[in-house]
């Protein structure tokens, strides 16, 4: 099985913000411990890939399991409706490849101390 992870944000008209996601997408592809074969991004709107366009692109590189992450901190209507359709038209088309939602990042245990430690660090750096 070839597993493989799709980091997916909002999307932005502003093309920086959509770059600040594909460079944390190569980040976490560097820091895997080859966990997932692909690892990828994708968007829920305003920029390309769209999560379909993302899946397909993993599909085609040969991914048979397909992890998404909604990189969301919050559950609101992108996390809880649009995501989850996306996902289903991808999984109807292609039985064969098992896909999964991931919970988003604002579940995560991990979120306080990160925050927490992003503050001690600026605290430090500006002293």
């Amino acid at each position: 099985m070839k597993k493989s992870l799709l980091l997916v944000a909002h999307g932005s008209r502003r093309e920086a913000s959509n770059d600040e996601v594909r460079a944390l997408t190569a980040r976490v592809r560097e820091a895997d411990d080859a966990r997932f074969a692909l690892i990828d991004c994708a968007f829920l709107e305003l920029a390309e890939p769209d999560i379909p366009g993302g899946i397909q692109r993993l599909i085609d590189a040969g991914a048979t399991h397909v992890t998404v992450l909604p990189y969301f901190l919050a559950a609101g209507r992108h996390v809880s409706e649009d995501i989850p359709e996306a996902v289903a038209g991808k999984q109807a088309e292609h039985p064969d490849v098992q896909i999964e939602i991931a919970p988003y990042l604002g579940t995560s245990d991990a979120i306080p101390g990160l925050l927490l430690t992003m503050l001690a660090d600026s605290t430090a750096a500006a002293s």
